[in-house]
């Protein structure tokens, strides 16, 4: 097998169409700061963070709302999608609203509604260049397939909502070793582009039997072993964080903690391995924001409320 790394570059330029000096500082306006809609004053005022996004961010839309007699949480879609906004102090939630490398640049649409209020809310989101490896694999050579029974242990996993916030502050490394694989790595198979992969995590290089620590505070809501038919993932831990935020720590070689314990941030969870389709020992952890695998270094480095 050999493999080469490039990346890809994609550039998304507004065209020359011999346009007013006035109307491009309005485009540019429009692509730098968030649209909003008229709306009688003290409706839904409302945050959101990053104010440059980029694919593979998570988009936090904190909502602010008048002192309220109806306790039911504003709904906050997208086309067809409808996002989750969780309390996170009196009178005000926050939605998170994930984006990938699947997706396409450009503006993202979103509705906020409660009680007969509404805003209409234009956000453009960055192209970003993703590193792509070329795999090429020899005539008859077959992958290692997932078991019906993981697949669905983990997807049932990473749709978890829970409406209670465990998490505080910014996520820790969860093992010392380097990074090795970054989020967002694209792959051709063969000369063949692989259109719905993307790697949905960060690999670390840590050594055999190294510490594995929780990332941030959390529920632990699934362990797996190979015994059990996790033949891709491994020993693996699944770490819910809360308000639809979860992390899942795979190939571990020991598993320190059981379903239902609550983890500390920098509690061991378990020890670097190579179980399932692993090629060596190292760790990879990946990060779900609403079912969605999202840039986790980003959640290293800021604050999301």
């Amino acid at each position: 097998m050999t493999l080469q790394t490039h990346t890809i570059n994609r550039q998304n330029q507004l065209p020359c169409l011999g346009i007013s000096k006035t109307t491009k500082i309005l485009i540019a306006t429009f692509v730098a700061v968030p649209m909003v809609f008229p709306l009688p004053a003290a409706a839904l005022e409302f945050q959101i963070t990053p104010k440059n996004p980029q694919l593979g961010d998570t988009i936090s839309v904190e909502i602010d709302v008048d002192n309220q007699q109806n306790p039911s949480s504003p709904i906050l879609t997208i086309g067809e999608k409808t996002y989750p906004a969780f309390s996170i102090a009196p009178n005000k939630y926050r939605a998170f609203i994930p984006t990938t490398p699947l997706e396409k640049p450009g503006v993202r649409k979103f509705q906020i509604t409660k009680d007969g209020k509404q805003r209409n809310i234009a956000v453009w989101v960055r192209d970003r260049q993703f590193p792509t490896q070329r795999i090429n694999l020899p005539p008859g050579k077959a992958g290692v397939k997932a078991t019906e029974h993981e697949l669905q242990q983990v997807a049932a996993f990473k749709k978890l909502q829970t409406p209670e916030k465990y998490w505080n502050g910014v996520f820790l490394k969860p093992n010392k070793g380097r990074m090795t694989t970054t989020y967002g790595v694209r792959r051709y198979y063969n000369g063949k582009f692989a259109n719905d992969y993307y790697h949905r995590g960060l690999d670390y290089a840590g050594a055999a039997g190294s510490a594995v620590i929780a990332p941030a505070d959390g529920k632990v809501a699934l362990v797996g072993t190979v015994s059990q038919g996790f033949r891709v993932h491994g020993n693996l831990v699944g770490v819910d964080h809360g308000q639809g935020v979860t992390s899942i720590f795979m190939h571990l070689s020991r598993i320190n903690v059981k379903e239902g314990d609550f983890v500390k941030a920098g509690q061991l969870i378990g020890t670097v391995g190579s179980t399932g389709a692993s090629t060596g020992p190292h760790l990879h952890w990946g990060l779900y924001v609403n079912g969605q695998s999202i840039d986790p270094k980003p959640w290293q480095t800021q604050v999301m409320k």
